[in-house]
């Protein structure tokens, strides 16, 4: 296994976020089935509704407050870049980690 010590690496963090804590568990691709690390998998949080969109502007013009329920999605890496939830950087620009949007 000398041989796998001196490749090169395409990032710092190898695409995940798991830092030394060893494995982790697998969670499945919405999209294409694939299990992917939990690290590694984008997630993304969107709220739906459960009334008409056409229904919810009428409410909506009578002050009726219409409730919103999250629906979380995950994705992994190649589904989220075909989605366009993540962009593909170049080289340079991998190297700059960008913090998390709180």
């Amino acid at each position: 296994m000398e041989w796998c010590e001196n490749l090169p690496k395409k990032r710092k963090s190898r695409g995940r976020g798991k830092g030394q804590k060893g494995r982790e568990p697998r969670v499945q691709c919405d999209s294409c089935g694939a299990w992917v690390p939990r690290s590694k998998a984008k997630r993304i949080t969107t709220y739906a509704s459960p009334v008409d969109p056409q229904l919810a502007k009428e409410l909506e013009k009578k002050g009726t407050a219409i409730a919103k329920y999250p629906v979380t999605k995950t994705y992994c890496i190649s589904c989220a870049i075909y989605r366009g939830l993540v962009k593909v950087r170049a080289e340079e620009e991998r190297k700059i980690v960008k913090p998390k949007k709180t």
